[in-house]
């Protein structure tokens, strides 16, 4: 297929040496897309159960590792496998997203998805109504307008990278191909297309 044809592959890169857990990224994500009070499609995480906020290292040389989780738009998603009405689809450029009009809130999706990155709206809520399962979808909207997703315009570090890594010379390519880079769950067979390039080792004070 001829380059022109071919539709692009998007892809996010993670930079977790670059992320400061400043939020801002999960607060452009829900003024961009409606996102209901009290619930987040984008959260930094600092650890799990009783590790959370908790940091590495003896003091003086501690590091603390900030580390976003959103939908990670698996090429083998559990959430489209299980969604008994068409309402969660992958599209041809790989973004994993909803047709909320054909989401009847069954929640099988939530279930099925092990990154946590779907949430259930009761109905009354939200942009969409509610009564639905949301989740983030990429901008998809922004996207198809030549732009990129809010997180990644709002955060100020530079720690979002997105864009096309089927094209050798794209910024999301070059970055997979200079640094060591992991998937979450990658175990599970789901082929994230959320990569994280890995801490590098810090340097003694």
């Amino acid at each position: 297929m001829a380059e022109a044809e071919r539709a692009p592959s998007y892809a996010m890169v993670i930079d977790l040496d670059r992320c400061t857990g400043c939020w801002a990224c999960t607060v452009a994500c829900r003024e961009a897309n409606g996102v209901a009070p009290g619930f987040a499609w984008n959260v930094v995480m600092t650890g799990e159960g009783e590790a959370q906020d908790v940091p590495s290292g003896r003091y003086p040389d501690l590091d603390l590792t900030y580390f976003p989780v959103s939908c990670q738009h698996c090429e083998n998603a559990p959430c489209i496998e299980v969604c008994p009405t068409g309402a969660t689809y992958r599209r041809p450029d790989g973004i994993v997203a909803m047709d909320y009009a054909l989401c009847n809130g069954c929640r099988a999706c939530l279930a099925a998805c092990p990154y946590g990155a779907r949430s259930y709206v009761p109905p009354g809520e939200g942009a969409r109504g509610g009564g639905v399962v949301e989740k983030c979808d990429f901008c998809a909207g922004r996207v198809d307008r030549g732009l990129s997703p809010a997180c990644v315009d709002a955060c100020a570090q530079g720690a979002r990278v997105f864009g096309d890594r089927g094209d050798p010379g794209s910024g999301v390519a070059a970055l997979l191909a200079g640094r060591p880079a992991m998937r979450l769950f990658e175990e599970l067979g789901t082929s994230p297309r959320v990569h994280y390039l890995t801490k590098l080792p810090r340097r003694p004070l």
